[in-house]
């Protein structure tokens, strides 16, 4: 029973580190993502959908990601949408394709997106400590109802430590790494 909570516990820790890197996937650095317009939805027919799902997303050069309609009369909602959203983008189209070109960032800009760094990897270590923190309850359940002796619970207890530190370690990496991508000019 112990294996199979710190197996649980080590997916779940790995699930919140897969979503981390996701979310720092769509921070704006200087290079052209696709990741950077999964938030954008497009007014279609009344329906809100993903980008993605009414355009063709391309990117052909490293500053500047091209989205190609599948309904061209949509290009104006794809545009707009872009607009109104928070990724700090300026499309234009030509009637049949929306370019967005992805301008350097400005230093306020990057220290606007470290803090966000900043924040979203707090938020993921939280998410982690909470992990551990029900693990260690399932553990001191166990030891309560004496499936588990004192010793081994302490053991155990210690092995999810182990794994909380191990992945908040990840996390503090990654946000480094995205943090000097930001920051490189």
């Amino acid at each position: 029973m112990h294996e199979e909570i710190l197996s649980n516990t080590d997916k779940r820790m790995d699930a919140t580190i897969d979503d981390f890197r996701h979310k720092l996937g769509a921070v704006r650095t200087g290079r052209a993502s696709l990741a950077i317009l999964d938030s954008v939805t497009v007014d279609y027919y009344g329906t809100p959908t993903p980008l993605n799902q009414v355009a063709k997303l391309s990117i052909p050069e490293p500053t500047m990601i091209l989205a190609q309609p599948f309904d061209p009369s949509t290009i104006g909602a794809i545009e707009k949408s872009i607009l109104s959203s928070d990724t700090g983008l300026n499309p234009s189209n030509d009637g049949r394709i929306v370019r967005i070109p992805i301008p350097p960032l400005t230093e306020e800009r990057r220290k606007q997106l470290v803090k966000k760094v900043g924040a979203l990897g707090e938020d993921a270590k939280t998410a982690i400590r909470q992990i551990r923190r029900d693990a260690n309850d399932d553990f001191k359940k166990l030891q309560k109802d004496s499936e588990l002796s004192e010793d081994d619970a302490h053991r155990s207890m210690d092995e999810v430590q182990k794994l909380t530190d191990r992945h908040t370690g990840s996390v503090d990496d990654l946000c480094k790494n995205k943090e000097k991508e930001l920051m490189e000019i």
